[in-house]
């Protein structure tokens, strides 16, 4: 599986509140959002049904 990366806008002060969050789960930040969209994307698919890309496995 490819990495991608993604650049995000964000205000200032969440991200200092999400460098708190990350630090106290002992993460960085780049892994507490991806952590953050995996579990948005479960929570989705449970209420939704899986998701199906077009021409992926």
């Amino acid at each position: 599986m490819a990495i991608k990366s993604i650049s995000i806008r964000i205000d200032e002060r969440m991200l200092d509140k999400l460098h708190v969050v990350a630090d106290y789960e002992g993460r960085s930040a780049n892994s507490q959002v991806n952590i953050l969209i995996r579990e948005a994307i479960a929570k989705f698919e449970k209420e939704h049904g899986e998701i199906k890309l077009g021409g992926q496995k």
